[in-house]
This record gives C-alpha cells, structure tokens and sequence, in this order.
C-alpha cells in the first residue's frame, strides 16, 4: 500500500491566512483547518458546554435565626443554705451564671433559717398606679427588697387579655435606692443581666395599682478547682453562688425544699 511523503522539502497553503508554510510546520485546528502554528487557535472554552444542575435552594426544616430569651431552671432538693448572716448560699450544680447577674427565684417550698418565702421570692404589689415616666414606685412592704437591683412588674390580668397581652405590658425596671417603701432612680424598660449577658429590654409601660412586682438579688458566684483528667489537670467550676439579705437569718440551715426555681426578673425580655 502506497504512503504519503515526508514533506520534508514541501509546502502547505494556510486555510487561514493564505499564505506557505513549510508542511512540516503545519497544525491541524479543531475545526479541521490546516494552519501554521504561528496561527493556530485553540477552541474557545465556551465552545465546550457542559450541562449544570439547577442551583441549590434553601435547605430543609429551616428555622428562623433568633436569641432565646432565658427561662427559670429547677433547682436541687434544699438548695438554700443559711447561716446567721445576711448571705444565703444557693446550690445550683453548673449554673453557668455569672457574677453580678441577677436573679429572681420562685416556687420556693420552704423557709430557711428563719428566711420566710416571701423574702426569697420578693413578691410585692404596688401601693398605687404607676405612669410610663415615673421615675420613683411605692410597694406595699419593700422592707425585704435589696437596697438597689431589677424588679419585674407584672402586669393583672383583666377580662379578655391574652397571655401576650400580658407579657407586652409586663416591665423590667432597674433601681438605685430605697426609701421604706419607695424605690428610687429608677430606669424604665430595662433588661436585668443573666448568664453575663444583658436580654432585650423591656417596654416602659404604665401600670396599675395592686399589679404584682418581683425582685431579684445580685448573686457572686463560687468557683472551686476539679481535677481533670486531660490538660489542664484541673478545671474551674461553679455549683454554687450566694447573695445578701436584708435582714440576717436567726439560724443555720440548709432548705427549701423541692421544686424552686432559679432564672431571669423577667418572663419575656
């Protein structure tokens, strides 16, 4: 069978410009063109499709973003641990608060150490109506309220209001001073600190005579060194915390049975 020569000694006509070129310089493109390779072009990537996919939507069980607001944890059987001082000790294994947050307590079952409930939970009602600019509050007894914190003022319930409605009308306010049974300096809608961090704050709202009022103590929280069994060899925890009365318990003694509760001044920021 018969071959093509070598071209060693010939030419080739360019199909782009027309012009010879030695053969053995000449290139074949992709679209069958017979060039030199001084001209040569390659294909153009977009030449090349490829098919794609349609591209990813939303991922599924999505949820919008948003920051919890904190709520009430259970507390250990007899969680209150007097002695006769004006600091209580409260066991709460990894609480995870911090120092300076402040906390309401509710529920609780039984006195301590001559600590009446009502002390520990600083319920109250408020000793006449309340404008949303008021600036100073009276309580029926503040003889149990820390002299400077957050108290929560819940607003009464009426024929007709929802749960929301309440909550909406509900203010958290802070405090610089006591009078008998005026708190003073007071900031309207505030927001009390829990877990280091300060929640939305509330709305300053007006509020009404005999509506509830709850306060909240200032707690320093107790740190002790575990060992551990990696590195570091110890951790530090927190299983406890304690704040101040005003008035000292008569005894030592550890109660208050089960279940109280521990947690925000607030049920909605």
């Amino acid at each position: 069978m018969a071959s093509f020569a070598s071209g060693k000694h010939a030419l080739a006509i360019s199909d782009r410009s027309g012009l010879a070129f030695p053969w053995l310089e000449m290139v074949t493109e992709w679209n069958g063109a017979f060039v030199h390779y001084s001209e040569y072009e390659p294909k153009q990537p977009q030449l090349r499709t490829r098919p794609h996919g349609a591209d990813p939507q939303s991922l599924a069980k999505v949820r919008p973003s948003r920051t919890a607001f904190p709520t009430p944890t259970i507390l250990p059987n007899n969680p209150f641990t007097t002695t006769v001082s004006t600091t209580v000790t409260v066991t709460q294994p990894n609480h995870n608060f911090s120092t300076g947050d402040a906390i309401r307590f509710r529920q609780v079952n039984g006195a301590v150490g001559g600590v009446p409930i009502t002390t520990l939970e600083l319920e109250n009602t408020l000793n006449g109506a309340l404008t949303s600019t008021a600036t100073s509050l009276t309580l029926t007894d503040a003889s149990a309220f820390p002299t400077s914190g957050y108290i929560y003022i819940q607003t009464k319930p009426t024929a007709g209001s929802t749960t929301e409605t309440i909550f909406s009308q509900s203010e958290v306010i802070k405090y610089t001073g006591k009078s008998t049974n005026t708190l003073t300096g007071l900031t309207r809608g505030s927001s009390a600190p829990l877990y280091g961090l300060t929640p939305q704050a509330s709305t300053a709202t007006a509020h009404n005579d005999a509506d509830k009022v709850f306060g909240s103590y200032s707690i320093t929280i107790i740190e002790v060194s575990e060992p551990y069994p990696g590195q570091p060899s110890t951790v530090t925890v927190s299983n406890q915390y304690t704040f101040s009365l005003v008035s000292a318990a008569t005894s030592a003694m550890t109660a208050g049975g089960f279940p109280s509760f521990a947690g925000p001044v607030g049920d909605r920021p």
